[in-house]
């Protein structure tokens, strides 16, 4: 039993599932997040501004896209990683074909990676640029709480569409200012924080997956080396027992 257990647990790619774990995590902080903060702008702009944001809708399509992608590809990924792991590897990529299909999905999926790795990125100054704008926000609001007076935000007017009134873009109200302050902005500004963070954790999974893509195309095609001096040496003793039975 002590044997087998230790052979199951040599057959695990831990670095692979760490990083599946991270990417998971992340990911769903990341979508969770993104949904919320999205549903409290629109009920924001709803209140305060009298704006229908129907285009975020679509937009929390997408996060839920994002995650049902990223799920699978970190599921492909591990998948990979138990196939070159341990004795697995020289079961599955015993054969010339499937080397070469091994070497070219580890290939493939690093191709994937890099390029995911660039789309986070992106969204990370994204919504470094959203937290920060919710931070002179949450600002702004601290401000008016001590002076009473009004939220003055004609100088975000590139947020609002383009036939918004001056006078609307102002926030005098008290139940426009809790609505905008206190049952928006305040819990918005904790939601972006936090998919800013898992952004984060995103993008270190991935680099952590291309680390693990590149030791297993390595393994791959170090394995397909030894698998030919082990042909060669198996020829070898098959042309020396000949020639020890020809000599008798």
């Amino acid at each position: 039993m002590p044997d087998c257990c230790q052979s199951c647990m040599a057959r695990i790619p831990y670095a692979t599932l760490i990083a599946t774990l991270m990417c998971l995590l992340g990911v769903g902080i990341f979508c969770g997040t993104m949904y919320r903060g999205a549903s409290l702008t629109v009920i924001m702009m709803d209140q305060v501004f009298h704006l229908r944001l129907i285009w975020i809708e679509a937009v929390q399509m997408i996060f839920v896209i994002i995650a049902a992608g990223m799920a699978a590809l970190g599921f492909m990924i591990l998948f990979v990683g138990f196939l070159a792991t341990g004795a697995t590897r020289y079961k599955v990529y015993r054969a010339w074909r499937s080397r070469v299909g091994g070497r070219i999905s580890c290939a493939v999926l690093m191709g994937i990676t890099y390029l995911l790795n660039f789309v986070w990125t992106l969204i990370l100054c994204f919504l470094v640029v959203v937290t920060f704008i919710y931070t002179m926000f949450w600002n702004m609001c601290s401000s008016v709480e001590h002076s009473l007076s009004c939220i003055d935000l004609t100088q975000f007017h590139f947020m609002f569409p383009p036939n918004t009134k001056l006078e609307d873009m102002k926030v005098c109200e008290k139940y426009e200012i809790k609505a905008f302050c206190k049952d928006g902005v305040e819990n918005a500004e904790v939601m972006f924080i936090l998919a800013t963070l898992s952004t984060l954790l995103v993008i270190l999974s991935l680099v952590h997956y291309l680390m693990c893509l590149s030791a297993n195309y390595a393994h791959i095609r170090d394995h397909e080396k030894f698998q030919e001096l082990q042909e060669i040496q198996n020829l070898n003793e098959l042309e020396y027992s000949a020639t020890s039975k020809d000599r008798f």
